[in-house]
């Protein structure tokens, strides 16, 4: 249920439409603001690799009205499997024993949940302004000035930046990336490529030390999304990267790798969706700055190894909207906001730093690949996931009781 509409809509400003900006428009609508949100692409994004939504998030999801949409859309991957060098399976394992809870959380393609959220508001009072960014902004105290790309000037009485991990807002509010920016040691390939292997619902990965890779079958679709990933002990690029040079890098990094690696790598060379980046999280001391303020990933992306960034996005905007509702001050409101959204923040954020010997995905070193391929044959062995597996994780995904922000 909506809260008390303001008396005289206060007009917000949100950069990104991805899934943090349309479901933030959709509660501030809600809620009796004027909103706007503009997008630098030419339409908000279809297709993409699969995202979780999980505990508080889907709790979200069903005060949205979207929980039967999304549950519809649930992609139900049957197996995850870890293959060795010659394609051998070292073990098949329902994939919920390993990700969370089958029941309860939803998995579906990124762009299918980027769509409904986009429907909630893309023909009501919410105003979308496609190809066009933030350029410069000017907070007086009283009100934000931002001058578009476009050239177009406007003011708005708040601004919040929902435009991810290289947020250009948080940039033209906070400064450079670097210092919020902390890297866990990964740079990652994403891309898809024709569905050669035969797979369904399921996914298979491949590790060596230090690097790994992996194929992901979305229901019977006749392309796979693909991933391959290495260590690095510092990134290996800046804010801008060269593709070619991050695909050279790439190929020589899994020069004589074994399982598909060479096929994967001759996908990587001709994706024409290819994305790639470090694998980190955004840490700051304050969310907010005056009238800006952030939310999801550029607030406080928690990496994908969390497996909680959607979740955290919907949570978030959920929470914003709601405080920005309640209090007339916006720096009250912000306030309010960060207090009960940090705890919750940086518990998914944890979830993201495996403890040495622990990382089943990615392990570093010789030992822990002989140790996590050892504990893989044991659950196999046995048909049992290992006692209180996920139990830690699903405890910190429903770690947070919403507020109710009706009436």
């Amino acid at each position: 249920m909506p809260g008390t509409p303001v008396q005289n809509p206060r007009s917000v400003l949100i950069s990104g439409a991805s899934i943090a900006g349309p479901a933030l428009a959709y509660w501030l609508d809600r809620h009796g603001f004027a909103v706007t949100v503009v997008e630098r692409a030419s339409a908000v994004r279809s297709g993409g690799y699969p995202i979780d939504v999980r505990g508080t998030a889907i709790e979200v999801i069903r005060r949205m009205g979207l929980l039967p949409q999304v549950r519809e859309a649930h992609v139900a991957s049957r197996a995850l499997s870890f293959v060795d060098a010659e394609g051998r399976t070292i073990a098949a394992l329902p994939l919920y024993d390993l990700a969370g809870s089958e029941t309860a959380d939803v998995e579906l393609p990124r762009g299918e949940l980027t769509m409904l959220l986009y429907g909630l508001t893309k023909d009501g009072p919410v105003r979308y302004r496609f190809n066009d960014a933030i350029a410069a902004l000017a907070d007086d105290g009283a009100g934000v000035s931002v001058r578009f790309r476009s050239g177009e000037q406007q003011r708005f009485d708040l601004v919040i930046g929902a435009d991810g991990l290289h947020s250009n807002t948080r940039r033209l509010v906070f400064g450079p990336e670097e210092p919020f920016n902390h890297y866990l040691g990964y740079t990652f390939n994403l891309f898809s490529m024709p569905n050669e292997l035969g797979l369904s619902r399921e996914a298979i990965i491949y590790a060596e030390v230090g690097r790994g890779a992996g194929v992901y079958a979305i229901r019977d679709n006749p392309e796979l999304f693909a991933f391959l990933i290495f260590a690095t002990e510092t990134p290996p690029f800046g804010a801008h990267p060269d593709v070619e040079a991050q695909i050279q890098r790439t190929a020589a990094v899994f020069a004589r790798g074994g399982w598909q690696v060479p096929r994967l790598i001759e996908g990587l060379r001709r994706a024409d969706d290819l994305f790639f980046d470090t694998v980190s999280q955004i840490r700051m001391p304050h969310w907010s700055q005056g009238r800006v303020a952030l939310v999801g990933d550029a607030a406080y992306a928690p990496s994908f190894r969390s497996g909680q960034g959607t979740s955290l996005a919907l949570v978030g905007a959920y929470l914003l909207a709601g405080e920005l509702a309640r209090h007339d001050d916006p720096t009250a409101a912000f306030a309010a906001y960060e207090r009960l959204a940090r705890p919750f923040v940086e518990a998914n954020q944890a979830l993201a730093i495996k403890e040495e010997g622990e990382d089943s995905f990615l392990p570093r070193t010789q030992d822990e690949l002989d140790a996590r391929n050892r504990m893989l044959a044991a659950l196999r062995d046995s048909g049992r996931p290992p006692a209180d597996q996920g139990a830690k994780a699903r405890a910190v995904h429903n770690g947070l009781t919403l507020p109710d922000y009706a009436g």
